[in-house]
């Protein structure tokens, strides 16, 4: 086989999109890239094009969950027997303490998956569905989860456990981590363009509706911002990050808010939605002039972002590189100055023309750390970890 009969699909569910990307199982070349947005709106689209060449699909339509998303996605190539699909790679956001790395989906690791949907109940549901549908569409086929706690498993235990009795670890209480394939992705290509950053003390900045950082020392997670659930950390699109533990408390006995609520409340309703209703930044942005929500949003989320960096920073004893990714990340020029802005004490400085045109390199010459905005591109972590699984399985057979 290769890359004209044989071909990885790497699927990544999110929370009103769903992307996916074909490459060939040979060289992992990839030969289609596609997104469906604003899934459950009144008008979703879906697009899917070549890189480098362009679309070649592209429709508006109504789509109301990630599972109809992803059965429209299976249905196209169904019916472009072009693309023969041999396996399939999903990003899978929580498998729990005992499934950290990249695994065969077998009806066993299922079961576990479906036991943690609580603790990342705008994710796992989906995927769990988008995970049965592709058995139905094609049978045989081989299913990769590749879960998004696997860069933090080696997280030292002051940074992975919280205070509290130690008993509760044992039933999976502890800190796991999230944009675990983002990250992954990221230091390889910095890596790759110099194997010193192994030596490199850095903060990686995903910045999209879901955000966390991490702090990476000796080419490893030794911090990160979420904990146990992808609530945690920094404010986001619709969850608040970090809050007092008083705060849930409050709503269920001050509100007695049924748990149930509090839980949607905390997923859905919060974060820059919360605050000015939107969660989309490109919008908060055009709005806050006119808006003061708006801008109140907006400034609450540069100063968290400002708090994590310098926190991180401290966990690493020093700051060599600051690298900023995911959706936001790499596209909002105005949100990575007003981050960095006020972060000059930690010798950040950015070059107003490279952060304008979202250049690679966006620190000045007089920056004592270096600012980076690097692409992510969790499906070819996906599809990478897929070939790996895939030649384990078939050298297995002989």
């Amino acid at each position: 086989m290769n890359d004209t009969t044989a071909y990885i699909l790497a699927l990544n569910c999110g929370s009103s999109s769903l992307k996916f990307s074909l490459f060939g199982l040979e060289t992992l070349k990839k030969h289609l890239t596609g997104i469906i947005r604003r899934i459950g709106q009144s008008e979703s689209n879906f697009d899917i094009e070549v890189p480098g060449e362009g679309l070649v699909y592209s429709s508006n339509t109504s789509i109301d969950s990630i599972a109809s998303a992803v059965r429209i996605t299976m249905d196209w190539f169904k019916s472009n027997a072009q693309y023969p699909i041999i396996a399939i790679g999903h990003r899978i956001v929580q498998g729990g303490p005992c499934h950290r790395q990249p695994e065969i989906i077998d009806d066993f690791l299922l079961q576990t998956i479906k036991q943690f949907v609580y603790l990342a109940p705008n994710h796992l549901p989906d995927e769990i569905a988008a995970i049965r549908y592709c058995k139905t569409a094609i049978p045989d086929i081989t299913q990769v989860a590749c879960f998004d706690t696997g860069f933090h498993k080696d997280l030292p235990d002051y940074a992975a456990y919280y205070p509290l009795p130690v008993n509760y670890r044992e039933e999976g209480l502890i800190r796991y981590g999230y944009h675990g394939l983002s990250y992954e992705y990221v230091l390889n290509r910095l890596i790759t363009k110099d194997p010193d950053v192994k030596n490199k003390k850095i903060v990686i900045a995903h910045l999209g509706s879901g955000v966390s950082m991490t702090a990476v020392k000796g080419g490893q997670s030794i911090e990160t911002t979420m904990g146990i659930s992808p609530m945690g950390g920094l404010m986001m699109g619709t969850r608040p990050g970090d809050l007092d533990p008083g705060v849930p408390l409050f709503l269920l006995k001050k509100m007695r808010m049924p748990a149930a609520k509090v839980e949607s409340l905390l997923n859905q309703q919060s974060g820059l939605k919360g605050i000015a209703g939107i969660s989309d930044m490109e919008e908060l942005i055009e709005k806050e002039e006119l808006e003061p929500r708006a801008k109140e949003a907006l400034t609450m989320f540069c100063y968290q972002a400002r708090k994590a960096i310098g926190s991180l920073a401290a966990a690493l004893n020093g700051l060599d590189m600051l690298v900023f990714t995911g959706g936001i990340g790499e596209n909002a020029p105005v949100i990575r100055k007003r981050i960095c802005k006020e972060l000059k004490f930690l010798g950040i400085r950015l070059s107003k023309k490279s952060n304008s045109n979202s250049s690679k390199t966006i620190s000045s010459a007089k920056s004592k750390v270096k600012v980076l905005v690097v692409k992510t591109d969790e499906e070819a972590m996906l599809a990478h970890h897929t070939r790996d699984l895939l030649q384990i399985k078939t050298s297995q057979k002989h």
